[in-house]
């Protein structure tokens, strides 16, 4: 559904008829996404200036539409970047479109699979966990069911990472919510993803173990904005919780 709102053509069939009815209740919603895709470029841009050369980036989707790789390698084009869906077919599409590019890696699987995730041979060819790595979680934690503990989970991933390392997230949160959100989420419950929207409280816990960079966590067009007029119309528009940590030098494995 990502690539659809994003205006993409790589997006699958089945997510298309779910996608309209959202944006039939809330026409803002490809302005949403187009704020969640400019946070993540920046945030790219931001670790890859700190002198990141690795980037894990869970719950992808299909890599279009200013990808990691693309942006990460406007600072150096030996940046390696794996991706990383739980759905067959957005993996297998996604590592079609990467077929020609040696320094980067489609896989399927589960982020709820930290082991699965962490061990898998596609990513362990690009990725090496001795060094600083960037993370990122970019709009799929709000699909991880409460049951299923997000924190624990990214606290897992946190936990392999070197010192060093980034962890780059973005979240819906209940601030701000419009009277179509009850009637959206029953829309998402329909997919293979259900949404959750939560607190701020919450997706500031996710951090636990990184120190928050400025401007801590902020709003997505709040955070190292460009300042273009896309960004400030964006701006009053869109909510949602987004920020990068860092792991502290200091911490062992």
């Amino acid at each position: 559904m990502y690539d659809y709102y994003l205006g993409g053509t790589h997006h699958l069939p089945a997510d298309v008829e779910l996608a309209r009815q959202v944006v039939e209740l809330l026409p803002e919603t490809p302005l949403i996404m187009r704020a969640n895709r400019a946070f993540l470029q920046r945030a790219v841009r931001y670790c890859a200036g700190a002198g990141i050369r690795q980037f894990l980036d869970i719950g992808s989707g299909i890599p279009t539409q200013g990808p990691v790789h693309e942006v990460a390698r406007a600072t150096d084009p030996g940046i390696k970047v794996v991706y990383v869906d739980n759905d067959d077919a957005a993996a297998l599409h996604a590592a079609e479109l990467l077929a020609d590019d040696p320094l980067s890696e489609a896989v399927q699987g589960d982020l709820r699979d930290v082991d699965g995730v962490l061990g898998h041979p596609g990513v362990r060819r690009l990725i090496d966990f001795d060094e600083p790595v960037a993370l990122l979680f970019l709009s799929v934690l709000q699909f991880i069911p409460d049951e299923d503990d997000p924190r624990a989970l990214v606290a897992r991933y946190r936990d392999a990472l070197a010192p060093g390392s980034h962890l780059a997230l973005s979240h819906a949160t209940d601030e701000g919510l419009t009277a179509q959100a009850p009637e959206i989420t029953e829309i998402y419950s329909r997919s293979a993803n259900p949404i959750r929207y939560r607190s701020r409280d919450f997706v500031l816990g996710l951090f636990d173990g990184f120190d928050l960079v400025r401007p801590g966590l902020a709003k997505l067009m709040e955070w190292r904005p460009d300042g273009t007029p896309e960004e400030r119309e964006l701006a009053a528009r869109v909510h949602g919780a987004a920020g990068v940590g860092v792991k502290p030098r200091s911490t062992s494995r």
